[in-house]
């Protein structure tokens, strides 16, 4: 199946598994290349030597494209993003818009750039900007999401740019794929879905959790980060949305420390991304504080197994799994499936002549 973005990427098929925290490494990655979509390694959870070495690791175990996702407000993203251009990845992925020098100095060394929007406008300035591709999620989509579904923000943003656009938010299946290229989308990019698969390194025991639950168990928290966060609805969760405000500041300093210490980053450095949130997002200082603590609660679940302690983020696609199936068997059935219901379509009978209208 050939679109724009196996043809902008050089992959076989038209599938994106999204750069998830704690949950997208090498070996997701390189089982998704090497099944012909196309795998990206999450780098805004990583060090800057654990993303080399990450890179590296995915190499070794696919020469097919892929993708590493890098924070654009990261302190260190220059320094990411020539690392990307010195291990010739393939694609840059970003969840907020990279500067526009940035953008211009990736394509300028042959690297493919698709940022992550929310809405039209947003695609628009990127465009502008040189990007290449953009993936647009919906409401229904796991982590950060916003209010629109997919089916009216896809369309309004193929609507404003020219460039692919590859849709996200409540993709599973064939028969999202053959409905998304009927939009016009040139591909689906999914995240819950390779969650669930046998390469994911989500414990067992996590991904059972994420399997028993249904198409309600789903909630988007803003006690979470300050921002509009889609998560598994856990205890968890039901605590942070009805604690005061002081118990979940002081819940999220301590959770930062523990990543400051985890990661090594200086205090600094902290200090710089925060400045930079607060820049780029229009966050005040409580929500900066509270974002720092989201990398903690989410690797508590999706690493260490934690469901009590942990957050975990889920589209609302969750509720409809109960499988965990390989890259390779998923991606061969979504598109086996999307091939066969699009030649369905084009088999209905069509209508050659006018109606004859009612009899004389």
């Amino acid at each position: 199946m050939r679109t724009p973005l196996t043809e902008l990427v050089g992959i076989e098929h038209p599938v994106v598994q999204t750069g998830m925290g704690w949950v997208a490494g090498p070996s997701l990655v390189s089982a998704t290349s090497e099944a012909g979509g196309l795998g990206i390694l999450a780098s805004a959870t990583m060090t800057f030597d654990e993303l080399e070495a990450a890179i590296a690791k995915t190499k070794a175990q696919t020469n097919k494209p892929f993708g590493v996702n890098i924070r654009a407000d990261a302190s260190d993203a220059g320094e990411r993003i020539d690392l990307l251009i010195r291990e010739k990845v393939a694609v840059a992925s970003f969840a907020l818009a990279p500067k526009k020098d940035l953008i211009a100095k990736l394509k300028d060394h042959g690297v493919v750039v698709i940022p992550s929007i929310g809405a039209a406008k947003h695609a628009v300035k990127v465009a502008s900007w040189g990007a290449d591709a953009v993936i647009v999620q919906g409401g229904e989509g796991g982590g950060h999401t916003g209010p629109v579904a997919t089916t009216l923000l896809l369309p309004s943003v193929l609507d404003a740019v020219d460039i692919p656009v590859v849709a996200a938010g409540g993709f599973f299946d064939g028969r999202g794929l053959a409905a998304a290229l009927a939009y016009g989308a040139a591909g689906i990019a999914m995240g819950t879905r390779f969650l669930l698969t046998q390469e994911s390194s989500v414990p067992e025991a996590v991904k059972q959790e994420y399997l028993r639950r249904h198409l309600q168990d789903t909630v988007v928290s803003t006690k979470v980060d300050g921002m509009p966060h889609r998560v598994l609805n856990t205890e968890l969760v039901q605590r942070l949305e009805h604690s005061g405000r002081v118990r979940g500041l002081t819940a999220a300093v301590g959770n930062a420390m523990r990543f400051k210490s985890m990661t090594g980053m200086k205090w600094s450095t902290m200090i710089r991304d925060g400045l930079a949130m607060r820049k780029t997002k229009d966050l005040t200082w409580s929500q900066v504080i509270m974002a720092a603590n989201t990398p903690m609660l989410l690797r508590a679940g999706l690493v260490e197994g934690n469901t009590q302690a942990g957050v975990l983020a889920a589209g609302q696609v969750t509720g409809i799994l109960d499988d965990l199936p390989t890259c390779k068997d998923l991606i061969d059935r979504i598109v086996e499936d999307a091939i066969a219901r699009i030649d369905t379509i084009a088999a209905l009978p069509q209508r050659t002549g006018p109606s004859s209208g009612t009899a004389d």
